[in-house]
């Protein structure tokens, strides 16, 4: 599946969820989804009732659209829950929220995970001292991720105390905001993620 290049307010309308994808935007009145609840399009206001795959496909996309992955990776990682042994749902949810692009959100240092990625790509994080510039690398407990001294005072770092306030804190993240400084305590668990999404629908939809 090719890129979302869309607006990314329309996916939250599509989805009927506010999905947070344009970071401090969905906190403002200029959020879309806040004065158009309904679905894009001429026929958007006219809500056709859904198969059963229709509401499992609606299920996966809010998700794949929250951390911001095509639809080939998505599956690859869904795959990968499966053989490891546990809760599938719970695996799954796991290791998505363990992605570095997200867990550099999730510290705030990235007002959306779109910005997180770009982030990443530019070098600007450490990952236990080291560079890491790509988003998907999965990070386990005990990695420190850290933003380098001399890029702590780029612009887009500059409101990362106002964001970390918003964002609700996870007991699976230490974040030390003087020393731009993160840490993974403890794995995260799926009650800790807050996402009000069926997981059940997507697992049934890939077991197909």
């Amino acid at each position: 599946m090719a890129k979302d290049n869309g607006p990314k307010c329309r996916f939250c309308r599509r989805e009927g969820l506010k999905l947070f994808l344009k970071g401090e935007r969905c906190f403002t009145d200029k959020c879309s989804f806040e004065r158009h609840e309904y679905p894009p399009g001429m026929h958007g206001q006219k809500r056709a009732k859904l198969s059963e795959f229709g509401v499992q496909l609606r299920e996966k996309q809010k998700v794949r659209r929250v951390y911001g992955m095509t639809e080939k990776p998505f599956k690859n990682m869904f795959k990968k829950a499966v053989r490891e042994k546990g809760v599938t749902s719970d695996i799954f949810f796991k290791n998505l929220e363990l992605r570095l692009d997200n867990v550099v959100y999730r510290m705030g240092f990235a007002r959306s995970r779109q910005e997180a990625k770009q982030i990443v790509r530019h070098n600007h994080v450490l990952v236990n001292g080291k560079k890491a510039n790509i988003s998907s690398i999965k990070l386990k407990v005990g990695d420190v991720v850290t933003v380098p001294e001399k890029d702590q005072k780029l612009a887009i770092f500059a409101d990362s105390e106002a964001i970390y306030q918003r964002r609700a804190s996870l007991p699976w993240i230490e974040v030390d905001r003087k020393k731009y400084t993160g840490k993974i305590i403890a794995e995260p668990h799926r009650d800790d993620i807050g996402l009000p999404v069926k997981e059940r629908l997507i697992v049934e939809l890939y077991s197909k």
